[in-house]
């Protein structure tokens, strides 16, 4: 008993984390003052415990107070001032968003990451789950919404200055990719491609060319090509690297960062890694959807097991790497961070719109929703994904959120979820500004390319890199078997996919008709399924009862104006139009 329970206090001390009581770890001493009186498991137990109360302690005293938890009695909030915003210098905006965003990840618990937990979150009993990932994706939406606020907030704004802003978030980007700080880079690219942001043509005909290559290039770093292979790869290899690794393409801007890295390594100082959250919850979600938890027999599937803890250690070994940073906090950009009037969807489109009418935009439409950039709301939702937006002015706030509102992951500016937790908010990536590239001799788009087949699903980013990256900006599912080659070599079949059949199954996207139509579940079928089967788990998936599977029917969307409706006993793997995306409506019968 001592054996065990001395690895499990040094492997998962988190285990037993469980603030404000503490419960099993009280138990645990209760135990040994009675069995093993005055051991060393005791007086081990005795700090974990208090090293969790200080931990608590500070928690309250420390980081909430400096951060967006709340204002002090008498403050409120305000729309970005220009003047104040700019005299931040850019590396210490980014010093400070990667001081936040390391206080918050460092606390994470790995295990409330796995889809078991996390999948669970929505249901009412479960609305205080896994409270240090909340936090996390509050800082992570946070972020983009303030993007978005110091650039559409101020309606006085001549065209050169929001440009100048724009110029400076890009910078500020640049510096968090120095720090190695990935949640808050792809917070900043979010809110640059929201639709509020990306129609500001005229606006972004101002930035310089080198800007506007340096935005290319960290926009790169999130292509969805090869299922975001390349922001994995990156992150596998900077994970433990005492610097950040800049290999720019551009030499202007290969200078610029070698002379900022070079900067940062004569202070001594080694630099963590502070990833993009969003990643891990997807692929574990996924892993808990597309893997049973029992095999034939009623034995533990023990490869689901090791894939889950591929990934949960590299979650560990990334928050390990964050003891590395040591930056101090400033009081006067954390204040004026916390008092940022976020704005709702409505209220950034239509400023935007002020700044630039739509005429000036028509040109500038973007390519194509597959296309677009892997929205926050896929990637910290996981499963419940919004469908990017059209060119248009939003009727109304998404089911479920409320403007004031805020994984897996920001919608036309500053969207809300469809969740009701203040955490749960997202902006909606598009697709870089095509015309303001290509016009400053950029080549062609080479981040988000709509011709590929699949849009992939944050899956596993294990330690080996198994399972891929959720997909683009339409988000999808899909784990691509090219990339289970990385997997444990027991794994004898490949996992299923969205947007392919393979093995007998697959992932297709089900979202409710009458309710929100971007709103969808990810369903794992196989070729004995067949309608009344699906239907029941489309159902239970949207929170439905179960029992109306004769009030619904299951349609196939092929194209705008197209449906396959399928008959009531269809096999719906054989019946399915494997040609165009696997997105599903479930409609009440007339």
């Amino acid at each position: 008993i001592a054996s065990v329970l001395r690895a499990w206090l040094d492997q998962c001390s988190e285990d037993f984390r469980e603030p404000p009581d503490y419960m099993c770890l009280l138990k645990l001493l209760d135990y040994l003052k009675n069995n093993m009186p005055n051991s060393d498991m005791e007086s081990r137990v005795q700090n974990l415990l208090k090293q969790f109360q200080n931990q608590e302690v500070e928690a309250v005293d420390g980081f909430c107070s400096t951060s967006s938890c709340g204002l002090v009695d008498g403050e409120e909030l305000e729309i970005s001032n220009p003047e104040e915003f700019s005299s931040f210098q850019d590396h210490v905006v980014a010093e400070q968003l990667t001081y936040m965003d390391v206080m918050l990840f460092r606390r994470v618990v790995p295990y409330h990451c796995l889809g078991s937990i996390w999948s669970q979150r929505d249901k009412k009993e479960n609305k205080n789950l896994a409270p240090t990932i909340r936090a996390t994706i509050t800082q992570f939406n946070a972020v983009t919404k303030c993007v978005i606020s110091t650039i559409l907030g101020t309606r006085e704004l001549k065209i050169q200055q929001r440009a100048k802003i724009i110029e400076k978030w890009i910078n500020i980007a640049h510096e968090c990719r120095i720090l190695k700080n990935f949640s808050s880079l792809r917070a900043i690219i979010s809110a640059l491609q929201s639709n509020s942001i990306y129609r500001l043509k005229t606006t972004w005909m101002f930035v310089s060319k080198d800007v506007l290559l340096m935005y290319e290039e960290l926009s790169e770093i999130f292509s969805d090509h090869d299922n975001y292979l390349t922001s994995r790869e990156l992150l596998m290899k900077e994970a433990t690297s005492k610097f950040a690794n800049l290999d720019s393409s551009e030499k202007e801007n290969q200078k610029k960062s070698q002379k900022r890295l070079q900067l940062q390594k004569n202070k001594g100082v080694m630099q963590g890694t502070v990833p993009y959250l969003g990643t891990f919850l997807t692929d574990l979600i996924m892993l808990d959807t597309a893997l049973q938890d029992y095999v034939e027999g009623g034995l533990i599937n023990f490869e689901k097991r090791r894939r889950e803890f591929e990934v949960i250690a590299q979650i560990k070994l990334l928050q390990s790497s964050c003891n590395s940073y040591c930056l101090i906090p400033d009081q006067k950009f954390i204040q004026w961070f916390r008092r940022q009037r976020h704005l709702t969807e409505e209220e950034s489109y239509k400023l935007s719109r002020e700044a630039e009418s739509a005429a000036d935009t028509n040109i500038l439409s973007p390519k194509s929703q597959k296309s677009m950039v892997k929205r926050i709301s896929t990637l910290f939702l996981g499963t419940d994904v919004f469908t990017p937006p059209k060119e248009q002015p939003p009727k109304s706030s998404p089911v479920g959120g409320s403007s004031g509102e805020s994984t897996d992951s920001a919608s036309v500016s500053s969207c809300e979820f469809n969740h009701s937790e203040t955490e749960d908010v997202c902006v909606t990536p598009v697709s870089s500004p095509e015309d303001p590239l290509k016009k400053s001799s950029v080549g062609s788009d080479k981040g988000y390319d709509s011709d590929k087949g699949s849009i992939s699903s944050d899956k596993g980013s294990s330690s080996k890199g198994s399972i891929s990256d959720p997909g683009s900006g339409s988000d999808s599912g899909s784990i691509p078997s090219r990339d289970l080659g990385s997997v444990p070599s027991s794994a004898h079949r490949a996992l299923p996919v969205y947007n392919r059949q393979s093995e007998g199954s697959c992932i297709i996207r089900v979202s409710m008709d009458g309710l929100h139509d971007s709103v969808y579940k990810s369903i794992l079928i196989t070729n004995q399924d067949r309608i009344p089967d699906v239907t029941q788990r489309a159902l239970l998936k949207h929170n439905l009862e179960p029992d109306a599977v004769e009030d619904y029917e299951l349609v196939q969307v092929i194209s705008e104006d197209k449906e396959l409706v399928f008959p009531r006993d269809a096999n719906v793997f054989y019946g399915m139009n494997s040609h165009v995306n696997f997105d599903f409506i479930l409609r009440k019968k007339a």
